[in-house]
């Protein structure tokens, strides 16, 4: 029985292109700037997201974290969603490593911050309050679906943070899953975030690695903070080949995953007892309900059992991710062990 694998986009394999580039991949030491492979890479990622520079690091997590680090100090407070990221998976570093605070705002529905209580959020001048001097987006918001945040409302947000003299970062983990469901540029999407970052091991297909992208004075900051953190990567052109790649031509197939998404999500629907919001399904990913008599992790554990792979993001929840290495006729399949599984029939 062949496994179907729905936990993430993350499990995607390099291409047999990406293979051969970094098989013949030039390189040189990155820490000293001499990797042409990566200073390919990172000039490529900073014009497609409309910055001055970027900087290659070995995860989003550490693209986050460098931001955080180098648009704020100890004891500053930064402003994030309910779902974000940066607050549930990556491990609170950016308060064990940064000395940051979180102060959490609810993501709606639809992985948007009201900017009424975004900027409720932001500490007046009083000597018991820590400092707001950052805020942070996601596009798409993961926990939320792979829902999409729209050049509109990200620069609302950006504006209106900007006039209480925040900085923006903008968690773009798939920024161009956005672009491909918008039919906007990544670049337009991220226009008014000072920072934003990107991975490309994830829908994209590279083995590893993520792109943060900002000013030339924030990249410098960001490439020693690097450092700092361990992220200094010697020939690192063996993997920044593979990422050129990605950027250059696996953004356009995107729209496959997005089609499997809805696949997947209209076959849930239609099953007895299951629950999927239809309108939150935009890009790739897929949230939703077993039956009512059937815990989440506990349908997690008897689909693992049938060969389909799920992760569990908390709740009454089943998070499912299409990508690459699933076809149409890996959904019809998984769809109908999904049926028997749940109802006993087919």
């Amino acid at each position: 029985m062949k496994t179907i694998d729905l936990r993430s986009d993350t499990i995607t394999h390099p291409t047999d292109e990406m293979r051969n580039a970094m098989y013949k991949a030039e390189v040189g030491d990155d820490v000293f700037c001499e990797d042409p492979t990566v200073n390919r890479l990172e000039k490529l990622a900073a014009q497609k997201m409309g910055k001055q520079e970027a900087l290659f690091t070995p995860s989003g997590t550490m693209s986050n974290l460098l931001a955080v680090l180098s648009e704020t100090r100890h004891g500053d407070e930064i402003i994030l969603g309910s779902e974000a990221h940066i607050y549930w998976n990556e491990v609170g570093g950016s308060a064990a490593l940064g000395g940051v605070s979180m102060r959490i705002v609810e993501n709606l529905p639809d992985g948007t911050i009201d900017i009424r209580k975004a900027e409720e959020s932001i500490r007046s001048q009083n000597i018991h309050y820590p400092p707001t001097t950052l805020l942070c987006l996601e596009n798409t918001q993961n926990r939320c679906g792979g829902t999409v945040l729209t050049a509109e409302y990200t620069r609302a947000m950006c504006d209106m943070a900007h006039s209480h003299s925040l900085k923006v970062h903008l968690d773009g983990a798939r920024i161009f899953n956005a672009e491909v469901f918008l039919g906007v540029p990544a670049a337009k999407l991220a226009e008014p975030a000072d920072t934003v970052c990107f991975c490309l091991s994830k829908g994209l297909s590279a083995p590893v690695g993520s792109l943060l992208c900002g000013s030339t004075e924030f990249v410098a900051r960001a490439r020693k903070l690097r450092k700092m953190v361990g992220g200094g990567m010697r020939q690192a052109g063996v993997i920044a080949a593979a990422g050129i790649i990605a950027i250059e031509k696996m953004v356009g197939r995107l729209a496959e995953d997005h089609e499997s998404a809805r696949q997947l999500a209209l076959g849930v629907a239609s099953i007895k007892g299951m629950k999927v919001d239809l309108s939150l399904v935009q890009t790739n990913i897929v949230m939703f309900e077993p039956p009512e008599h059937m815990e989440a992790p506990s349908f997690i554990k008897m689909m693992l059992g049938n060969g389909v792979l799920f992760t569990y993001p908390g709740g009454h929840r089943v998070r499912a991710t299409t990508h690459r290495m699933v076809n149409s006729s890996d959904i019809d399949e998984a769809l109908v062990r999904i049926q028997k599984a749940v109802t006993g029939t087919i």
